[in-house]
């Protein structure tokens, strides 16, 4: 689930000890395998055919209430301009039954990365199963039990979970080159994913139901694009948008030595989101709003001044040594500019603990640390590909029955390694060209006040540049405590089921 960098990014699950299920007897129709066999003798690699799409019944506890839903594992294949097909996409959806199927909204779910599958919204965020991870004390040797996620959105929104090529168990089925052109760009994966969506919509009998996308990280980059894609090349009509922790804006995220001072105020009120969890203070508007004004005005003030203006670098440097509990010292040795690396290394250098860039509070021990560099990977992020990957391959291959023999990429450092990162045009301009175009159309930002890997301050300032669109409402952020999933803090995840349900009652 996250934004692209040289440590992969987005996110989490459980290895299943759910309830029994009853497993549909009829996995797929004739026409369906032949359609397979014959897909496969189309392509440039030679891989044993996916299985057929396969179904069981589960039942859930969400709010209180029980659920009884059909859990889907299947595929929709990608084909080129000339019919062949080049790529197949795996998907898990879970519905619920109806007189009228099409009365129900559908939601259409992607994590980030790039390189991640869906697994972390899935079985983290807002499927009907999730494992515990996440948070500080987790451990990959967890037993990944999967429970019922009494947060789910399952009984609003029926749920489809969607792995793009490289990740989970959807593929490509062309060589390197090719697959990287065809599906490792910012554009090619709209193309794509976009046509997976209106298969699934049309393939299901869905495409008169009300219909959303929610993006997590990387995630939340691609929704906005998706939207307008959908409306404006496919002819499908999307009511709402949620993005979870986005990464909204590539250029201003990411410490450098340029002039723009946005990548360091961006980051201070998560640093100091921190701190303040650690002292016990509540996060809300009335702890960090101080520091969101404090960066708008004289932090971007002092900072622009330069290191050459002692009186200014001092101001600056005793401000952030303030919000964000480093010592007092070393924030003047770096002029009041302190990047993430050094805010997660050195704010527990007494205990010679190291925090996640997703939460700053979920902590590992430094493996090296008398070394001048950090030498370990992310501590959140090395807790979850054991539980998840175990989890989904369990679901999948056992619960399910849907049978494959091949490697479940939760994160996979190749397609992150492979993405051709072109940022010529950002998801913000076609975010507000697809609000623009749907005066219903919904848009929900979310994010954990402790994130570093996507601040929610890069939010709040992009949001406050859009245009008005006639109504205050049009878009609208909310923060929880917690960091980049901020959804696998228990009451955090209570609260962001209750403002969407909100948001989709109102759209």
């Amino acid at each position: 689930m996250f934004r692209p960098s040289s440590a992969l990014a987005c996110v989490a699950l459980a290895c299943l000890s759910a309830p029994a299920v009853a497993k549909d007897d009829t996995p797929a129709s004739g026409h369906e395998a032949t359609d397979k066999a014959k897909d496969a003798a189309k392509t440039d690699i030679d891989l044993p055919p996916l299985p057929a799409d396969r179904s069981i019944k589960q039942q859930a506890v969400i709010a209180g209430r029980r659920i009884d839903y059909k859990a889907t594992v299947g595929t929709i294949p990608v084909r080129d301009d000339k019919g062949k097909t080049i790529g197949e996409v795996v998907f898990t959806a879970y519905t619920v039954a109806g007189r009228t199927p099409a009365a129900r909204p559908v939601t259409f779910a992607f994590n980030g990365g790039p390189g991640a599958a869906s697994v972390y919204l899935n079985l983290g965020a807002i499927g009907p199963k999730r494992v515990e991870f996440g948070r500080q004390g987790d451990a990959p040797s967890d037993r990944p039990i999967l429970r019922d996620n009494p947060v789910s959105w399952l009984d609003f929104t029926d749920l489809v979970f969607i792995d793009p090529i490289g990740t989970g168990f959807s593929r490509s089925l062309v060589d390197k080159e090719r697959t990287k052109k065809s599906f490792y760009t910012a554009k090619t994966d709209i193309e794509y994913l976009s046509r997976v969506v209106y298969d699934w919509l049309a393939r299901n009998g869905r495409l008169t139901s009300a219909k959303y996308l929610v993006g997590e990280s990387y995630g939340g980059y691609r929704v906005p694009r998706l939207a307008f894609q959908l409306q404006t090349k496919l002819g499908v009509g999307i009511s709402g948008i949620t993005m979870v922790s986005p990464y909204l804006d590539p250029p201003a995220i990411g410490e450098d030595d340029a002039l723009s001072p946005l990548p360091w105020m961006i980051n201070l009120p998560s640093m100091a989101a921190g701190q303040f969890e650690r002292q016990g203070k509540p996060l809300d508007m009335a702890t960090l709003g101080p520091v969101e004004q404090y960066a708008r005005t004289d932090f971007v003030t002092d900072l622009l001044a330069g290191p050459q203006d002692k009186a200014a670098t001092d101001r600056l440097s005793a401000k952030v040594a303030e919000y964000t509990g480093l010592d007092p010292a070393l924030v003047r040795r770096l002029n009041g500019r302190v990047d993430v690396d050094t805010y997660l290394r050195e704010i527990r250098r007494s205990t010679g603990e190291v925090g996640s860039r997703y939460d700053s509070n979920v902590t590992a021990f430094d493996p090296f640390p008398a070394s001048a560099t950090k030498q370990y990977r992310d501590p959140l992020l090395d807790t979850l590909i054991a539980p998840t990957t175990s989890a989904m391959v369990d679901f999948i291959t056992n619960q399910v029955g849907w049978k494959v023999d091949a490697h479940y990429e939760a994160l996979s450092d190749v397609v992150n390694a492979d993405w051709d990162r072109d940022q010529s045009d950002t998801p913000v301009s076609d975010l507000r060209k697809a609000i623009a175009i749907d005066p219903r159309m919904a848009v929900t930002i979310v994010h954990g006040w402790d994130d570093l890997s996507c601040p929610y301050f890069a939010s709040r300032l992009i949001a406050a540049q859009l245009p008005g669109y006639g109504r205050a409402d049009r878009v609208n952020l909310r923060m929880y405590p917690g960091g980049h999933m901020f959804y696998a803090r228990p009451d955090s995840g209570a609260a962001l089921r209750l403002d969407m349900l909100a948001a989709y009652r109102a759209s």
